[in-house]
């Protein structure tokens, strides 16, 4: 016996789980519903016999593209084996069974926002389901839960158990980053991660678009950005064809598409494309020919972003927009006389802090002018004197992040947060319960300086990671973030009891082609099959 197996801390409660989750279907759905009733009275589904509908009352009826397309996608992933060949179907002849959705708004049209219900009711019995929502968002997610809860026996017959499900997430904003500069991701790989999100009730696709490796955005207005910032001007772009794909799928799955262009840092690919952007170095009082950060003395630097924003926010019809702000190093302004000179005659002396201060001042005026919401890194917040110009701060840093997110919401300011759910370093999956024992409201404060902590993300970086292996480093390790988001904290705090619940949900996402790397030892029915 592999010795790893009889040193595991929680060896004989794992093996209890998995012959639990061998004998009994585990009626469950992730992330946990706020209220969830199931009783063991199960009813036989056909697919010949079954169908989705909207109710008469219903603000939204046939035509409305996200309901319309959410039964077809949610119609092949309960009934998979139809397509994939799996089992002989045996089917007796059953009675028809109905899910009929309502909705209180036809919000079909639109895009998702970050005042958007998603609560939902979902009522299982004899011959029918009923789920009622606000929105049509509200409606995908209780779609999602209503496609957890259909298992099947060993013969390939289908059930649902009689069920009564109340649910809302606990937190608005649930978001992953994927980093597109340091390694290019296909546009295949970021639909297929939208797609993963949705099953976990993820809401915001926080776009890493741009960085210091390469500008893949192509843009319409300075097309040389990508044409000679990207790592190749034709193949690892994204065309602005690519980018509404992307919108689009993301919208059917009531996903947010939260574009971020990260300056003054983080910009050196920029340069590439547009001359007189980034500032020259200097050394001994000659240029070095090398460039740091954006050059906030010029005025033409202005005007560039100004026109950029104008595009992007054209592009992206999110009201939030991510302006980064992190890690910005000074050494490069500090040895450029025409900045230093630039910070005498602002009165800013020797304090770089000040001056990017002054840079970043200038970027959320110009996208506030765009009636656009903007998100700063933490470093923002930490050296900005005036905070009241500040909107979302995302909080990133180690440490005590709990201590800046209590700093962040004393000022009366939105948070975000991000520092324990940095997923982007391998580790192995039995590690997820470090990113579900997250406690994001732990900390001193009163109840309204609470709900300013308006969610919190899961980051994935890029230096490591491309489509080789995003997704089993993603996943099943951000849906313990994902339950943390929208479950409620004190039915969710114990490990134990998560556990078989994660590995019922990882034999889920294999089952329907996500490469969810294993919790532990064990057996999924459905096995991935590869690509």
């Amino acid at each position: 016996m592999h010795k790893g197996l009889q040193t595991h801390p929680n060896f004989y409660f794992l093996l209890l789980s998995i012959l639990q989750v061998g004998l009994n279907t585990v009626e469950a759905v992730w992330p946990l519903p706020q209220t969830f009733i199931s009783s063991s009275e199960q009813y036989r589904l056909n697919p010949q016999t079954f169908y989705f509908g909207y109710g008469m009352q219903s603000a939204a009826q046939p035509g409305c593209t996200v309901l319309d397309s959410a039964f077809k996608r949610y119609f092949s992933l309960i009934f998979l084996d139809l397509t994939s060949g799996y089992g002989a179907l045996r089917f007796s002849v059953d009675k028809p069974f109905s899910v009929e959705i309502s909705v209180d708004r036809d919000d079909c049209d639109g895009y998702p926002s970050e005042d958007s219900s998603e609560k939902y009711n979902l009522t299982v019995s004899a011959g029918r389901a009923s789920l009622n929502a606000q929105t049509v968002w509200g409606a995908l997610r209780g779609l999602e839960s209503f496609s957890q809860l259909v298992y099947q026996d060993d013969f390939g017959s289908y059930f649902v158990n009689k069920t009564e499900i109340e649910d809302f997430p606990r937190f608005q904003f649930r978001a992953i980053l994927l980093d597109t500069s340091r390694h290019y991701l296909p546009v295949q790989t970021i639909l297929k991660t939208l797609d993963a999100m949705a099953y976990s009730k993820f809401n915001v696709f926080h776009w890493h678009i741009v960085d210091d490796p390469s500008f893949p955005y192509q843009s319409r207005t300075f097309p040389d950005l990508s044409a000679k910032g990207a790592f190749h001007p034709m193949t690892h772009i994204y065309t602005q064809s690519d980018v509404r794909r992307v919108i689009s799928h993301g919208r059917l799955r009531g996903i947010r598409i939260l574009p971020e262009f990260d300056s003054p840092g983080h910009t050196k690919s920029w340069g590439k494309g547009q001359s007189d952007l980034l500032t020259p170095c200097y050394n001994g009082g000659i240029p070095s020919g090398t460039f740091g950060p954006i050059n906030p003395a010029l005025p033409s630097t202005y005007t560039f972003m100004a026109t950029l924003f104008k595009e992007v926010s054209s592009v992206f019809p999110d009201s939030y927009i991510h302006l980064g702000g992190d890690e910005v190093d000074f050494t490069c302004w500090r040895s450029n006389p025409d900045v230093r000179a630039f910070m005498q005659a602002m009165g800013f002396g020797g304090d770089f802090t000040k001056l990017e201060a002054f840079y970043m001042e200038n970027i959320m005026n110009i996208t506030s002018a765009l009636n656009k919401t903007s998100i700063v890194w933490q470093d923002v917040f930490d050296y900005h004197e005036r905070r009241s110009s500040l909107s979302v701060v995302e909080v990133w840093k180690e440490g005590c992040y709990l201590c800046e997110v209590r700093r962040v919401a004393k000022a009366g300011l939105k948070v975000i947060l991000a520092s324990p759910w940095y997923l982007d370093q391998p580790g192995p999956s039995h590690n997820w319960a470090r990113y579900y024992t997250v406690w994001p409201l732990a900390f001193k404060g009163t109840e309204e300086q609470k709900k300013l902590v308006i969610g919190g993300e899961v980051c994935m970086w890029g230096e490591y990671v491309d489509a080789t292996n995003l997704m089993p480093r993603l996943w099943p390790r951000a849906s313990a973030a994902a339950e943390r988001l929208w479950s409620d904290e004190q039915q969710t705090s114990n490990v134990d009891k998560a556990f078989p619940r994660l590995q019922e949900f990882r034999c889920k996402l294999l089952r329907r082609g996500i490469q969810a790397e294993p919790l532990y030892v064990g057996h999924c029915k459905h096995e991935y099959q590869g690509i």
